[in-house]
């Protein structure tokens, strides 16, 4: 029961910090592309990249199963949005906005493997140094 309540709070609190990008994002940018959603998916797909090669097996910190599943899955999976890209995408689709729904699917995926790749390269090089 314990592993679900530290999913609880970390979603809880990647949920509350996805809203406030959101929203940031809206009031700078607009609201005619989901340049928030696609900034929350980077970002979460680095900290996801850097925090598991860093407390994997390999990591240079030992961490508990309840703090990398607080992190990793409760903080990120409540602060990542692919539910968000996938609903606003098909509207934009549904707009009759193909290539903005095109840009988001191709910027989605490849600045989100590319962000995830760094995270892993990030960790790589802090677990060298810890060598």
């Amino acid at each position: 029961m314990g592993t679900y309540l530290w999913v609880a709070a970390g979603s809880a609190l990647g949920g509350m910090a996805r809203y406030w990008c959101s929203a940031l994002a809206i009031e700078r940018f607009g609201a005619a592309f989901p340049w928030g959603t696609l900034f929350i998916n980077i970002l979460g797909s680095f900290v996801i990249g850097i925090f598991g090669g860093l407390t994997g097996p390999d990591g240079r910190f030992l961490v508990s199963a309840d703090v990398r599943t607080f992190v990793m899955v409760g903080v990120c999976g409540g602060y990542t949005t692919f539910s968000s890209f996938s609903l606003q995408t098909l509207g934009l689709m549904q707009d009759g906005e193909w290539a903005r729904a095109g840009a988001n699917v191709v910027l989605s995926v490849v600045l989100c493997l590319v962000a995830v790749w760094l995270g892993v390269l990030a960790a790589g090089a802090a677990n060298a140094l810890a060598r």
